[in-house]
């Protein structure tokens, strides 16, 4: 489990949608990558500023989002 207080949505920061540690990586940007096949660790090396974490918890938000599970909101 990752810490699930990486992925934020708040009003000021890209239209409440969620993001990773309210930086402006939407969640659904690292999940695009990942379905495009981008392996983790290029998506790493390619954005320094995002932690292995940070994308264990889109997939984990992802999932939750889908199982229909109740997904809190951290602002």
């Amino acid at each position: 489990m990752s810490d699930p207080h990486r992925v934020t949505v708040a009003q000021d920061i890209c239209h409440e949608k969620p993001c990773v540690r309210h930086m402006r990586w939407l969640v659904e940007v690292i999940l695009d990558m990942i379905a495009s096949g981008m392996p983790i660790d290029e998506i790493l090396a390619d954005h320094p500023e995002l932690e292995r974490t940070d994308i264990i918890a889109c997939l984990e938000y992802a999932r939750n989002i889908v199982s229909g599970e109740q997904v809190r909101q951290v602002a």
